[in-house]
């Protein structure tokens, strides 16, 4: 009887294991298919099978980024905003650099310049080499009247090698690579941090 009832849980964990293949290369199947209409420009058709690929795996991070850029070029920005929420909460590291990036992008095209600041400055800290995270930061820094902190933005984004950035400053300050960086705060130290 015992081991009738282990084969039984073998047999059962084989073929849960095989349902779970099949679901991950279904939802691979439905991406990959959505990705080929999203780059012949057919958004409807993309946008259904990045959901089905979702449906298949909740947590399919590359799926929500996709989907939320299908979102985001038909004009749909609510919708994009929770995609990229989503890889955001999904994603791993650079996912969610990408997730805060993208949903800043949106943010910044809907006005909400304070949020879109937010955003990126959350992408910046996950990924400090991310030029175009300072350069959208910078536009939005410019809408909220903070010029300083465009210049600066800007000036970084180039340095990280952002054409639009580096042409821009070209253009308006063509002094900008004299101008010396703002200095960072030292880092705290032991004994500086220590009560007296």
């Amino acid at each position: 009887m015992t081991r009738i009832l282990c084969c039984i849980t073998i047999s059962s964990a084989f073929m849960l294991l095989g349902i779970s293949i099949a679901l991950a290369e279904s939802s691979n199947s439905n991406f990959n298919d959505g990705y080929e209409k999203h780059l012949h420009g057919d958004l409807s058709g993309a946008l259904k099978l990045y959901s089905k690929a979702i449906d298949k795996n909740p947590a399919f991070a590359m799926a929500y980024q996709m989907r939320g850029v299908a979102e985001q070029q038909l004009k749909k920005y609510a919708l994009a905003i929770n995609d990229y929420t989503m890889v955001i909460n999904c994603g791993e590291p650079y996912f969610k650099a990408v997730g805060y990036y993208n949903r800043g992008v949106v943010k910044n095209m809907s006005g909400d310049y304070a949020e879109a600041i937010s955003d990126f400055s959350l992408a910046i800290e996950l990924d400090k080499k991310l030029a175009a995270a300072f350069f959208h930061r910078g536009i939005a820094k410019s809408k909220t009247g903070d010029l300083s902190g465009r210049l600066d933005d800007f000036r970084q984004a180039a340095k990280l090698g952002d054409t639009n950035a580096e042409n821009w400053l070209n253009t308006y300050v063509p002094e900008w690579k004299q101008i010396p960086f703002p200095s960072l705060p030292a880092p705290a130290t032991p004994s500086s941090t220590s009560s007296q």
